[in-house]
């Protein structure tokens, strides 16, 4: 592993390194705090899976004549007619159907959850692009506070020695002008900075203008870690678990719709309080509903139907994502390995050369056996080659950044 350090001057600010600054966007993020709220929504919904309809109760007169005279017992002797009754009626629930739909409803939970992860995972590499472009934009503000100081010296330089008739004007232009160029590009840099710092705490959910630094260490993995196969990566990943448990809710949720085709059986009771000397009566009554009948299935059978392809669907689904994440985390382990061992070329054979030939040349230049010309041209090459190295940097830490993601390493 390479490990690069910058000690950089900085204001008395708070340090973040990434760590940090994820462990805040798990537990701040509006995004998060919602899905859980949502699983948490969904979870209570189903402890009411099993409840019972509610028993109806009715009252009122039963085959009453219309003429009050004959609710009384008649001069013959014989009873009143009419009644009044009081009726209850309860339904039993089918207990394979109520498992089946809180399954189906607690399915759902998982479902949201594991999408929760995908999110984590997408925010995490939000936070780590925005974290190594700023600590990389400072890096190179590293580099341009030495050039400024090397500029300085040229241009003092060559303003002593054209008054005193000792050096050409000419390479003093083309330093004044590359001055000119070092706060443009510190212009760009800062405002990368900012925007990258605005950013963060936007994932941070916090004030936007609020004020921090990024540790600017960072670690170049060598690219080795071993890509997952299609168990690991469907095990590993939140947005295939989310897929894979859409695939188990379809299937749940077939089996709910199965269920509905049960019959359910009910229970009605009728008492009666008959009029002028009639007898109490009584009636006791089983249901059942048939909801298998043909005519009576019809939608539930289609929904039955409709889940299987569904679950089909999802399933290519899922082999695709498989599929193309790890054709993605091939590519990238490749493509890092040889990013980084461009950076050990420069870090450990250029770069040296480069500022070995401009020492020498300041050296001679300062002993007056070189002209100032080869000393900017060495400068130029060794700047050139300094942000180029940075650049390197940069990309391999965003290519690293898109391999946690494609293996949703935390």
């Amino acid at each position: 592993m390479i490990t690069l350090f910058s000690t950089l001057a900085v204001d008395a600010q708070p340090v973040l390194g990434i760590d940090s600054i994820l462990a805040v966007i798990a537990h701040d993020h509006p995004s998060l705090r919602s899905s859980d709220a949502l699983a948490r929504s969904l979870d209570e919904g189903a402890k009411g899976a099993h409840s019972w309809e509610a028993p109806q109760v009715s009252t009122g007169w039963w085959m009453t004549p219309y003429d009050p005279s004959l609710w009384k017992r008649q001069g013959n002797g014989s009873p009143g007619i009419g009644q009044y009754m009081v009726s209850a009626e309860q339904m039993f629930p089918n207990r394979r159907r109520q498992d089946a739909e809180e399954g189906y409803l607690r399915g759902m939970s998982a479902v949201e959850r594991a999408k929760k992860g995908a999110t984590v995972n997408e925010l995490n590499a939000a936070a780590r692009r925005a974290y190594y472009q700023w600590v990389a934009a400072e890096h190179r503000m590293g580099v341009l506070d030495e050039d400024a100081k090397l500029l300085d010296f040229m241009i003092k330089d060559a303003e002593l020695r054209y008054k005193n008739n000792l050096g050409k004007i000419g390479a003093y232009y083309k330093a004044k002008a590359a001055q000119g160029k070092l706060e443009d590009r510190r212009i760009s840099l800062e405002n990368e900075s900012e925007q990258a710092r605005i950013v963060l705490n936007t994932l941070m959910n916090r004030d936007k203008s609020t004020a921090f630094i990024v540790d600017t260490a960072v670690v170049i993995l060598d690219g080795t870690a071993p890509v997952l196969d299609s168990t690991g990566m469907m095990e590993r990943r939140s947005d295939i678990r989310a897929v894979t448990e859409s695939i188990r809710l379809a299937g749940l949720e077939r089996s709910a719709e199965k269920a509905k085709l049960r019959p359910e059986f009910g229970l009605r009771y009728d008492h009666m309080f008959g009029f002028g000397g009639t007898p109490m009566e009584y009636t006791l009554m089983a249901t059942v509903r048939l909801p298998m009948l043909s005519w009576s299935s019809r939608a539930t059978k289609a929904n039955v139907e409709s889940l299987k392809w569904k679950a089909a669907s999802l399933e290519n689904d899922r082999q695709a994502m498989v599929n193309e994440a790890e054709g993605a985390a091939y590519g990238l382990q490749r493509a890092l390995v040889a990013k980084r061992r461009q950076i050990k070329v420069l870090d450990e054979q250029v770069l040296p050369a480069l500022r070995k030939n401009f020492q020498t040349l300041q050296l001679a230049y300062e002993q007056n056996t070189e002209e100032l010309f080869s000393v900017y041209d060495a400068w130029a090459t060794l700047d050139a080659t300094q942000l180029e190295y940075w650049d390197d940097v940069e990309q391999a830490l965003l290519m690293q950044t898109e391999l946690k993601k494609v293996l949703e390493v935390k």
